[in-house]
């Protein structure tokens, strides 16, 4: 695309991301329904992610997750998640937002419960050497130069 054609898309139709998940293929496929719209990359964003993301009925936004340097933040626009933190569930409607503070230790995800897809704006910074937990699962991540490494919480790597 040329650069004039860089200064305002339609986010409903925006290319979607290549590869659904970065995670191990046993946990990949669990993100089955989910499908992200990569907007910031689309005008070289590059210090923040903005997606737009659909969640099929049944579909999840993310394993259960913490991060211990990048800040996250969700805007509901359309359908009704629940968000699900250490506090429990939350429904969510349009309108409605939730944001997430680095090391906060408070792990999150969204669910769709409904039979109606849900659809939301997820932003997020890339701060430089982050590290995810995920509590619910053998599973843990660093950012390294630009990609998640992910490795089981006892640091052995998984098998390809």
């Amino acid at each position: 695309m040329n650069e004039l054609q860089n200064l305002a898309v339609n986010a409903y139709t925006a290319p979607t991301r290549t590869t659904p998940s970065n995670y191990p293929e046993e946990f990949a496929r669990r993100m089955l329904g989910r499908t992200k719209r990569p907007l910031g990359s689309l005008f070289g964003i590059s210090n923040f992610g903005v997606n737009l993301t659909t969640l099929a009925p049944g579909a999840v936004s993310a394993l259960r997750h913490c991060h211990s340097k990048q800040e996250e933040f969700v805007f509901v626009l359309e359908g009704t998640p629940t968000l699900r933190t250490d506090e429990g569930d939350t429904l969510l409607s349009p309108g409605m937002c939730a944001g997430f503070r680095a090391a906060s230790g408070n792990a999150h995800q969204l669910l769709n419960l409904t039979s109606s897809d849900v659809i939301y704006l997820e932003i997020g910074d890339r701060t430089p050497g982050d590290e995810v937990s995920y509590p619910d699962d053998d599973l843990q991540a660093v950012s390294m130069d630009g990609r998640w490494e992910f490795r089981k919480k006892n640091g052995s790597p998984f098998e390809k």
